[in-house]
Protein backbone atom coordinates (compact mmCIF):
# COMPACT_ATOMS: atom_id res chain seq x y z
CA UNK A 1 0.00 0.00 0.00
CA UNK A 2 1.59 3.22 -0.82
CA UNK A 3 1.24 6.11 1.52
CA UNK A 4 0.21 9.37 0.23
CA UNK A 5 2.25 12.56 0.05
CA UNK A 6 -0.03 14.16 3.22
CA UNK A 7 0.86 10.89 5.58
CA UNK A 8 4.65 11.05 5.06
CA UNK A 9 6.76 14.22 6.94
CA UNK A 10 8.20 16.62 5.58
CA UNK A 11 11.91 16.29 5.20
CA UNK A 12 14.99 17.27 2.73
CA UNK A 13 13.47 17.15 -0.74
CA UNK A 14 9.53 17.45 0.32
CA UNK A 15 10.25 20.83 1.91
CA UNK A 16 8.37 23.09 -0.80
CA UNK A 17 8.59 26.40 0.25
CA UNK A 18 10.64 29.32 -1.64
CA UNK A 19 12.65 30.19 1.60
CA UNK A 20 12.87 28.84 5.30
CA UNK A 21 14.33 29.45 7.95
CA UNK A 22 17.24 27.31 8.88
CA UNK A 23 18.19 26.24 12.64
CA UNK A 24 21.26 23.74 13.05
CA UNK A 25 21.53 21.14 15.78
CA UNK A 26 22.80 22.91 18.42
CA UNK A 27 19.74 25.36 18.25
CA UNK A 28 21.52 28.15 16.22
CA UNK A 29 19.75 30.04 13.81
CA UNK A 30 21.61 30.22 10.30
CA UNK A 31 19.08 32.54 8.74
CA UNK A 32 16.70 32.21 6.20
CA UNK A 33 17.78 31.02 2.81
CA UNK A 34 16.04 28.75 -0.32
CA UNK A 35 15.52 24.88 1.32
CA UNK A 36 18.27 23.41 -1.88
CA UNK A 37 20.92 25.70 0.05
CA UNK A 38 19.81 24.19 3.98
CA UNK A 39 19.72 20.70 1.92
CA UNK A 40 23.64 21.14 0.59
CA UNK A 41 24.27 22.07 4.80
CA UNK A 42 22.72 19.14 6.26
CA UNK A 43 23.83 16.58 3.74
CA UNK A 44 27.63 18.03 4.50
CA UNK A 45 26.68 17.16 7.81
CA UNK A 46 25.28 13.37 7.25
CA UNK A 47 21.59 15.00 8.58
CA UNK A 48 18.18 15.44 7.78
CA UNK A 49 16.80 18.87 6.62
CA UNK A 50 13.11 18.77 8.94
CA UNK A 51 10.31 20.76 8.43
CA UNK A 52 9.63 21.78 12.64
CA UNK A 53 6.64 24.12 12.10
CA UNK A 54 4.90 25.25 8.73
CA UNK A 55 2.87 27.87 10.41
CA UNK A 56 5.94 30.47 11.13
CA UNK A 57 6.29 32.70 8.54
CA UNK A 58 8.84 32.02 6.51
CA UNK A 59 8.66 28.05 7.53
CA UNK A 60 11.12 26.76 10.23
CA UNK A 61 13.10 23.68 9.31
CA UNK A 62 15.90 21.96 11.64
CA UNK A 63 19.00 20.01 10.92
CA UNK A 64 18.28 17.38 12.57
CA UNK A 65 18.95 13.00 12.83
CA UNK A 66 15.21 12.47 11.71
CA UNK A 67 15.41 8.86 13.35
CA UNK A 68 16.15 10.50 16.63
CA UNK A 69 13.58 12.94 15.80
CA UNK A 70 10.83 10.98 14.81
CA UNK A 71 11.85 8.63 17.90
CA UNK A 72 11.52 11.68 20.79
CA UNK A 73 7.89 12.78 18.99
CA UNK A 74 6.65 8.57 19.57
CA UNK A 75 8.39 8.98 23.61
CA UNK A 76 6.38 12.37 24.07
CA UNK A 77 3.11 10.50 22.61
CA UNK A 78 3.72 7.59 24.53
CA UNK A 79 4.23 9.74 27.86
CA UNK A 80 0.92 12.03 27.32
CA UNK A 81 -1.06 8.66 26.79
CA UNK A 82 0.29 7.59 30.25
CA UNK A 83 -0.44 10.41 32.10
CA UNK A 84 -4.09 10.30 31.23
CA UNK A 85 -6.59 9.25 33.28
CA UNK A 86 -9.94 7.56 31.84
CA UNK A 87 -12.82 8.25 33.98
CA UNK A 88 -14.55 5.10 34.49
CA UNK A 89 -17.83 4.59 36.32
CA UNK A 90 -17.71 2.67 39.45
CA UNK A 91 -21.00 1.19 41.19
CA UNK A 92 -21.75 1.32 44.77
CA UNK A 93 -24.22 -1.59 45.37
CA UNK A 94 -26.29 -1.29 48.74
CA UNK A 95 -30.05 -2.49 49.92
CA UNK A 96 -32.21 -0.10 51.58
CA UNK A 97 -32.22 -1.60 55.06
CA UNK A 98 -28.27 -1.29 55.10
CA UNK A 99 -26.79 -0.80 58.65
CA UNK A 100 -25.07 2.40 59.94
CA UNK A 101 -21.34 0.87 59.70
CA UNK A 102 -22.43 -0.84 56.07
CA UNK A 103 -23.73 2.43 54.76
CA UNK A 104 -20.25 4.07 56.06
CA UNK A 105 -17.96 1.23 54.38
CA UNK A 106 -19.96 2.37 50.88
CA UNK A 107 -19.65 6.22 51.29
CA UNK A 108 -15.95 5.82 52.34
CA UNK A 109 -15.74 3.58 48.70
CA UNK A 110 -17.55 6.14 47.19
CA UNK A 111 -15.47 9.26 48.56
CA UNK A 112 -12.21 6.76 47.13
CA UNK A 113 -13.62 6.31 43.69
CA UNK A 114 -14.72 9.74 43.76
CA UNK A 115 -11.33 11.33 44.39
CA UNK A 116 -9.46 9.36 41.81
CA UNK A 117 -11.49 10.77 39.20
CA UNK A 118 -14.33 8.17 38.68
CA UNK A 119 -18.01 8.62 38.75
CA UNK A 120 -20.36 6.35 40.92
CA UNK A 121 -22.98 5.22 40.38
CA UNK A 122 -25.09 4.17 43.81
CA UNK A 123 -27.85 1.54 43.52
CA UNK A 124 -30.20 0.42 46.42
CA UNK A 125 -31.54 -2.98 45.04
CA UNK A 126 -35.17 -4.39 45.99
CA UNK A 127 -36.17 -7.71 46.28
CA UNK A 128 -39.84 -8.87 46.30
CA UNK A 129 -42.04 -7.02 48.51
CA UNK A 130 -39.19 -4.69 49.49
CA UNK A 131 -40.33 -2.42 46.38
CA UNK A 132 -43.24 -1.09 48.41
CA UNK A 133 -40.52 0.73 50.36
CA UNK A 134 -38.93 2.83 47.46
CA UNK A 135 -39.35 6.16 49.32
CA UNK A 136 -37.07 4.66 51.78
CA UNK A 137 -34.20 3.82 49.33
CA UNK A 138 -34.84 7.52 47.92
CA UNK A 139 -34.10 8.83 51.00
CA UNK A 140 -31.20 6.53 51.59
CA UNK A 141 -29.27 7.87 48.33
CA UNK A 142 -30.25 11.32 49.31
CA UNK A 143 -28.25 11.22 52.40
CA UNK A 144 -25.65 9.60 50.69
CA UNK A 145 -25.23 12.54 47.77
CA UNK A 146 -25.83 14.96 50.90
CA UNK A 147 -22.29 13.08 52.94
CA UNK A 148 -21.09 13.00 49.90
CA UNK A 149 -21.35 17.13 48.95
CA UNK A 150 -17.47 17.99 49.87
CA UNK A 151 -16.30 15.92 46.92
CA UNK A 152 -19.65 15.02 44.51
CA UNK A 153 -22.09 16.67 42.53
CA UNK A 154 -25.29 14.97 41.71
CA UNK A 155 -24.97 14.46 38.26
CA UNK A 156 -28.73 12.17 38.03
CA UNK A 157 -31.28 12.53 40.87
CA UNK A 158 -32.45 8.82 42.20
CA UNK A 159 -34.46 7.45 39.91
CA UNK A 160 -36.39 3.78 39.58
CA UNK A 161 -35.66 1.00 37.36
CA UNK A 162 -37.13 -1.63 37.42
CA UNK A 163 -36.39 -3.15 40.73
CA UNK A 164 -33.42 -0.67 41.47
CA UNK A 165 -33.21 2.83 42.48
CA UNK A 166 -29.94 4.41 40.63
CA UNK A 167 -28.28 7.44 41.05
CA UNK A 168 -25.01 9.48 39.63
CA UNK A 169 -22.43 11.11 41.11
CA UNK A 170 -19.47 13.00 39.61
CA UNK A 171 -16.34 14.72 40.54
CA UNK A 172 -16.22 18.01 41.65
CA UNK A 173 -14.15 20.19 39.32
Amino acid sequence: MKKSQQDQPNINERIRFPKIRVVDTDGSQLGIMAPSEAMVIAREKELDLVLVSDKADPPVCRIINYGKFKYEQEKKVREARKKQHTSDVKEVKMRYKIEEHDYNVRVNQAERFLKSGDKVKATVTFRGREIQHSHLAEALLKRMAADLEAVAELQQAPKQEGRNMIMFLAPKR
